[in-house]
């Protein structure tokens, strides 16, 4: 992966799990905060991190803010320093801005301001959870649009020692198997002669109630 700089602005738990992910990747990581306490706590897993107030131009073009990737707003609570910080990121021409929202019409103000990709972490976290609940042998999904999802599925203990063919799983459950995670490694686009294993870990693509259907095989 090639290396790309991000500022992450706003480094509370949210903000600086998201800098801390990058950093470890390898990518070159600017914290921006305006409580010193919370630079200091994020200071080991980003490449800088600075005091700065990022509603305030100059501060924020004092930092090549310009000249970033990606920017990352992960303000908390103060949704009018959000707001006004999306506002002026979008003024300079940020390339790539995501944002944070607390709630629906926050969401909808960050949206008419034209922010990349909004983010609503405690929705999200809700309706992962919820959906882990429904289907207990989901392990994670991701959302391709309101009715396809990509997820990972533990293998049912019936499949075990079948393979792909004899179980047709596409023509029984209108569900795909994209890959297969075996023993930390992945087998993509799998024959279908290929034998499955217990603890195997099918990667599926399809509707999402054809999907939960086929999580809840036992």
């Amino acid at each position: 992966m090639a290396k790309k700089q991000y500022a992450v602005i706003g480094l509370g738990r949210f903000g600086t799990s998201i800098a801390r992910r990058l950093h470890e990747a390898g990518q070159e990581v600017l914290g921006i905060d305006i409580d010193e306490e919370s630079v200091e706590n994020a200071e080991p897993f980003v490449t800088h991190a600075v005091v700065a107030d990022s509603t305030e131009e100059k501060a924020i073009t004092s930092l090549g803010i310009d000249n970033f990737d990606c920017v990352i707003v992960a303000i908390g609570d103060d949704i009018q320093s959000s707001i006004l910080t999306a506002m002026l990121l979008k003024n300079l021409g940020i390339k790539k801005i995501i944002a944070k929202a607390i709630g629906k019409r926050h969401g909808q103000v960050l949206e008419a301001i034209g922010i990349h990709w909004i983010i609503y972490p405690e929705r999200d976290m809700g309706e992962r959870v919820a959906n882990q609940l429904l289907s207990p042998n989901m392990l994670n999904y991701i959302e391709l649009s309101k009715d396809y999802n990509i997820e990972e599925i533990i293998l049912p203990p019936k499949m075990e020692g079948k393979n792909l063919r004899e179980l047709n799983i596409r023509a029984k459950f209108n569900v795909s198997v994209i890959a297969i995670l075996r023993n930390g490694e992945i087998i993509i686009s799998p024959s279908p002669e290929e034998l499955l294993q217990k603890d195997d870990i099918l990667v599926t693509i399809g509707n999402r109630n054809d999907l939960a259907k086929f999580s809840r095989i036992e």
